[in-house]
């Protein structure tokens, strides 16, 4: 691997740079006043910065690097197209051999009958995807007044205009209001922290409930579709849905006709210990999302995978194709990369080693416990999150100004570990190919930094 130096001017240079040519993507002004970050290299598990520091990465760069930094399978794979086809669009009437051989990969590994897929750039493009595939599937059968979107509180869904609209958290879109019409929120299943102040099982599922009171208010003939994460992701930290709920909603969607949209860009692809979460309750959607670590962080790319069933309304005459499309969406190379991303998931069989390392996982991050400030424990697989709380048994939240979480994931960097917090909730979701040791590195740093945190924050 060639190794980049940087001098003391060029790196003053760079970071100066950094401040003034480019805006961050959710940029934060308060950090970047404590001067850029900047990588140059990755292997494996790890990432060094221009200085020469070395940090384990325990969110495999925004969930997406699965397989790990500098895998020399899929530089060959895009080397090897590059030498034969670098791009041509999938447009009109044209693909490439990778773009096919990619849906007929996801045709095989994805569960039930998903096994069509429309190729965009990313996550939040594939949802915006969705739901103009929901919107166009009904008008093409004749209900045109189905345009409806039920979402979640709580819940992610992307940057698009659409993606926001559709998303529960209003740090995302406030600043973009007013949003598009037609969307409406149901309660999140969330029994960690229940909005309707229920607790599991005693509330008969009172959150499937709500949902389905919110669809006959805003009248069951006019939903398009109920999107949803049937994990919720890093930003309210993976609260598993309760025993029977995503079974619920499947059967109020069949109920009313409505298309069940699952978004697993943040939990496919074997970090749940199985391909995708949904399989952990059997319960298929009629469209799925995927990104991130769809294509191991190697190129850009995301999908929509639907069913015959839906697919084939796009497909009965002229006139009714799915109008959606674009320029890079399925790229060659990322097609390359993305097959042979699957191909050493397959290969070293990491799903299952996902599920083996995540009950490891969960066996060390619950003996955190000991910290009062640890509130609660939570995931599946290699998804986990420890999140602060000032009293455990009521709930109580921190007062936010603390920034306790902020001060443990800097203590961290400090000490070679990248963590990823979402005020005080802290996220982990290492690569797929993490080893025993880097997971006792992480959890030992994260057991020091709660002690640190502890200490200076002693009367939350």
């Amino acid at each position: 691997m060639s190794q980049q130096t940087f001098s003391c001017e060029q790196q003053e240079a760079l970071k100066r740079d950094a401040l003034a040519y480019i805006l961050p993507h959710f940029a934060d002004n308060a950090e970047l006043a404590k001067g850029p970050k900047v990588f140059v290299r990755g292997e494996g598990c790890y990432l060094y910065d221009m200085e020469g520091n070395r940090y384990l990465d325990t969110f495999a760069s925004l969930l997406t690097t699965i397989c790990g930094h500098h895998r020399p399978e899929i530089k060959a794979a895009v080397l090897a197209q590059m030498d034969r086809l670098e791009f041509f669009p999938n447009y009109v009437d044209t693909f490439t051999v990778p773009l096919i051989e990619l849906a007929r990969k996801l045709a095989e590994i994805m569960p039930g009958e998903l096994s069509v897929t429309s190729f965009v750039n990313s996550g939040s493009e594939a949802n915006e995807t969705a739901m103009k595939m929901a919107r166009q599937y009904h008008r093409q059968r004749g209900q045109p007044q189905r345009y409806k979107i039920v979402a979640r509180r709580h819940s992610y869904h992307g940057m698009t205009l659409g993606g926001i609209s559709a998303t529960g958290l209003r740090w995302f879109h406030e600043c973009f209001e007013p949003l598009m019409p037609g969307f409406a929120f149901a309660p999140a299943a969330r029994c960690c922290q229940c909005e309707l102040e229920r607790k599991y099982p005693d509330c008969q599922l009172a959150c499937l409930r709500a949902m389905e009171n919110l669809i006959d208010f805003e009248g069951p003939e006019s939903v398009a579709a109920v999107i949803m994460d049937p994990l919720p992701g890093s930003n309210i930290g993976y609260p598993l849905p309760p025993e029977g709920y995503l079974r619920g909603v499947r059967e109020l969607c069949d109920k009313h006709g409505i298309l069940l949209v699952f978004d697993e860009v943040q939990s496919g692809f074997g970090k749940t210990g199985k391909w995708f979460f949904c399989e952990h309750s059997g319960v298929i959607p009629d469209i799925m999302t995927i990104g991130k670590g769809f294509t191991g962080g190697y190129m850009p790319l995301g999908a929509a995978v639907t069913t015959p069933k839906v697919a084939d309304v796009f497909r009965r005459d002229p006139g009714c194709e799915f109008r959606n499309g674009s320029t890079y969406g399925g790229h060659t190379l990322a097609c390359a990369a993305t097959l042979a991303n699957i191909g050493i998931i397959e290969r070293d069989n990491l799903v299952e080693r996902a599920a083996k390392l995540g009950a490891r996982l969960r066996t060390a991050l619950e003996k955190l416990y000991k910290y009062p400030l640890v509130g609660d424990v939570r995931g599946i697989g290699l998804l986990w999150a420890v999140e602060l709380l000032a009293d455990r048994q009521s709930g109580r939240k921190l007062d936010p100004q603390w920034g306790v979480g902020s001060f443990i994931r800097q203590w961290c960097w400090e000490h070679g570990m990248i963590l990823r917090n979402n005020g005080d909730i802290l996220v982990t979701a290492p690569a797929l190919v993490i080893r025993d040791e880097e997971i006792d590195f992480m959890v030992h740093t994260l057991d020091d930094a709660l002690a640190a945190a502890s200490g200076k924050f002693s009367k939350p």
